[in-house]
């Protein structure tokens, strides 16, 4: 059993940055691969951004390349997701995401389905 919890949301001017925290409960975090999620008001819950094991590979989604970083610290089983020049449609319920399965792929790492442990969530709001 995984527990992860989500921390760092919170209220932002646009432009602005924030830095979610994802602490992980797992005696083998380094073999979880990890992914954000997010879910805004009436949307579907969409990929932003995911990690392999080791942390060398990274993909995310096309609306937040360049401006969000993904990042995990195997020794303190956390995984961040750094959000800079944020704009108001990122306004959204961000969750963490652990896959317990080797995912191999950009495009799996991408696929809610490949996950199987997720967080609570934490609120990022960013106002105009």
């Amino acid at each position: 059993q995984v527990q992860l919890v989500e921390s760092g949301g919170g209220l932002v001017q646009a432009g602005g940055s924030l830095r979610l925290s994802c602490a992980a409960s797992a005696r083998t975090f380094s073999m979880l691969t990890m992914g954000w999620f997010r879910q805004a008001p009436g949307k579907e819950r969409e990929f932003v951004a995911g990690i392999s094991r080791s942390g060398r590979a990274t993909t995310d989604a096309d609306s937040v390349k360049g401006r969000f970083t993904i990042s995990r610290d195997n020794a303190k089983n956390a995984v961040y997701l750094q959000l800079n020049c944020l704009k108001p449609e990122d306004t959204a319920v961000y969750y963490c995401a652990a896959a317990v399965s080797p995912i191999t792929t950009a495009q799996n790492m991408g696929r809610k389905a490949e996950y199987v442990y997720w967080g609570q969530g934490t609120q990022v709001i960013v106002s105009s």
